[in-house]
């Protein structure tokens, strides 16, 4: 092929590709080493892993969720606060703290009242300030 290959490697298709991704088996460090397929496959060395390992700790819930909750809530509720909110109630339910749970719930929905949270959690917060009630008045 002659010149028309050239021409071909500019203008209209002339598109240069670039590789950002390192290739397989090569060090993010840059060091040259070549990581072991596990060590590609996870990203993290068996030193990495154990230092990780011996510094985790365990993150235990024990019914005390719903003091973390701040209220009045504020004009805009967050993904992860709806999260909390919910998960409080729950774990309250869970723990079978049905009192706690009817007030912790009702007085969230009293505090959103300004629509602050969306129809589907205040339909789960109606619920399980129900399913509470309702536990408490059977037992």
């Amino acid at each position: 092929m002659s010149t028309d290959d050239d021409d071909l490697d500019s203008g209209l298709l002339g598109i240069a590709l670039s590789d950002s991704d390192a290739e397989p088996g090569d060090d993010a460090t840059g060091s040259g080493t070549k990581k072991t397929s596990k060590e590609a496959r996870t990203g993290q060395s068996e030193a990495e892993f154990q230092e990780v390992k011996r510094t985790y700790n365990v993150k235990v819930e024990n019914g005390e969720i719903w003091k973390t909750v701040q209220l009045p809530l504020g004009p805009q509720v967050s993904k992860p606060e709806v999260q909390t909110l919910l998960h409080a109630v729950e774990e309250l339910y869970f723990f079978r703290r049905f009192s706690e749970g009817a007030r912790f719930a009702r007085s969230v929905i009293d505090d959103a009242g300004a629509g602050k949270l969306d129809g589907d959690t205040l339909k789960t917060l109606l619920y399980y300030e129900k399913k509470c009630s309702e536990r408490v008045k059977n037992s």
